[in-house]
């Protein structure tokens, strides 16, 4: 397997965000869903990485859209068919490196209550609960998390 950042805008990429999607949206009404498009995942301030499986498929996704004050996760995916073997840590590690790299010391997210394998992975990787940050409001589907400062660094 191999973890790189790349564009999101490939073929094989854009089917993975796709199926993200296919799950997220029935689970959750129109307004309790803050995903972004691919057109903001090209942005400058966005790192978006890949995993590929020896064979070159993608298999994981995610990114960290840069803000000022925090870098937030967003597009956490992983093939059902490869969950259980630490990719979507090792996905999430990347990200947290590069963003480290870049200057960035502080992380948030947002997911949907109804996704405890997601939450249970956020929390192993330092993440803890918090209100909503940004543009975000309380919202009963949402659990808000954050995972501040260097001591919460991907082992």
């Amino acid at each position: 397997m191999r973890i790189a950042l790349e564009s999101p805008n490939q073929p094989d990429v854009i089917a993975l965000i796709n199926e993200l999607d296919a799950y997220q949206k029935p689970l959750y009404p129109a307004e309790s869903h803050h995903g972004i498009d691919l057109g903001a995942l090209s942005q400058p301030n966005v790192l978006f990485a890949v995993a590929r499986s020896t064979d070159g498929q993608a298999i994981a996704c995610g990114a960290i859209v840069l803000e000022v004050e925090y870098g937030e996760v967003k597009r956490m995916y992983t093939l059902p068919s490869f969950r259980g073997r630490g990719i979507a840590r090792q996905v999430l590690g990347l990200l947290e490196s590069e963003s480290r790299a870049r200057g960035c010391r502080d992380f948030v997210l947002e997911t949907g209550y109804l996704q405890p394998e997601a939450i249970a992975l956020y929390a192993r990787c330092g993440y803890e609960r918090r209100g909503p940050f940004g543009s975000y409001t309380e919202d009963p589907n949402s659990v808000f998390m954050a995972k501040r400062g260097l001591a919460g660094a991907s082992r």
